[in-house]
């Protein structure tokens, strides 16, 4: 059902009329809370008392300049989307006024400062022997499976499948293609990882005959004081699922050289398997599908190749004698 939007009458719109119109004409909550500040800031920037029509174009972009021109990428790009859809209603709907000029141009996403760790520096990390199995087989389970951490600390016993070396995740972003009327739509649906022999040697000895609950769990039961909601918990152990700054604080506490804060990054195994993984010569599509992302870009913001690697690439334009 379509939503029925109140206009001003007349077409001299004020800034100000413009925008509550615009945001009213939102059906999804996150998107008005996401459009206000960009719209609402801009809006105040060039006057919300003055009549739309007499804003020219040159002053939409000099207000985002102002307002974001410093801010990240993201950020930038959002709040340009945000005023650009807020023009284009109004100019739909008949309200004669600014366009975002065309020099305020959308920005392309940097590639990600996310370093690709070694596989010499992985397994190397893994083996040391003060690191306990917990962390030895998560952070295994993370560099085979190139998935992400929210995903794997989120894996219950009963989503394992250890003789196919394969489990379900929740995977991130992922939404239902179909609903049955009635039915609340899923924000979550599973996907399938797969990890290799290190994880399937670690993973039974971390069980340890638990047949259920989270794979990773903290060592300790929380304190009296402490409300823990009983999906976290493991229900034969009385242990809650380890969180994901839990995780990080670990890992950190582990590679930090230069004081807390400075180790590794979880996400660090995806980036560097993915890497690894093109370095041996794994195709694009196949990358797609041990990432799971749907568009090639994001794959490759990932891949990371060494210099060592590009100079193994290299050799190969040498001439036919000089590699003998």
């Amino acid at each position: 059902m379509t939503t029925v939007v109140q206009l001003p009458a007349g077409k001299a719109l004020t800034v100000r009329a413009a925008a509550d119109a615009f945001l009213d004409s939102l059906r999804n909550p996150n998107t008005v809370r996401s459009y206000a500040t960009g719209v609402g800031k801009t809006a105040e920037r060039i006057g919300e008392a003055r009549p739309l029509a007499a804003v020219v174009d040159d002053e939409i972009g000099e207000a985002l300049e102002l307002l974001w021109g410093t801010a990240a990428v993201g950020t930038w790009n959002a709040r340009r989307a945000a005023v650009l859809s807020w023009l284009g209603w109004c100019e739909e709907y008949g309200y004669d006024g600014p366009a975002v000029p065309a020099w305020t141009k959308r920005l392309a996403v940097p590639d990600s400062e996310t370093p690709a760790r070694s596989k010499v520096a992985v397994d190397r990390l893994i083996a040391r022997r003060e690191v306990h199995l917990r962390e030895k087989t998560l952070w295994r389970m993370l560099y085979e499976t190139a998935a992400r951490a929210e995903e794997i600390l989120g894996v219950n016993i009963e989503d394992l499948d250890l003789a196919a070396r394969r489990c379900l995740v929740k995977a991130k972003g992922a939404r239902s293609k179909a609903r049955r009327r009635g039915q609340a739509r899923e924000d979550l649906v599973p996907e399938t990882v797969y990890w290799d022999a290190g994880t399937a040697r670690l993973l039974p000895r971390l069980l340890r005959g638990r047949p259920r609950g989270p794979v990773f769990v903290t060592h300790r039961r929380s304190g009296p004081g402490k409300v823990v909601s009983p999906r976290v918990v493991c229900p034969d152990t009385g242990l809650a699922r380890l969180s994901y700054g839990q995780a990080r604080a670990l890992l950190d506490e582990h590679t930090a050289v230069r004081g807390p804060g400075t180790g590794w990054d979880l996400h660090e195994y995806r980036h560097s398997a993915l890497t690894h993984l093109g370095e041996q010569g794994a195709s694009l599509l196949m990358l797609m599908a041990k990432s799971r992302h749907k568009k090639p870009e994001n794959v490759r913001r990932y891949f990371k190749p060494s210099p060592d690697a590009i100079a193994e690439l290299t050799s190969l334009l040498a001439p036919g004698d000089s590699r003998r």
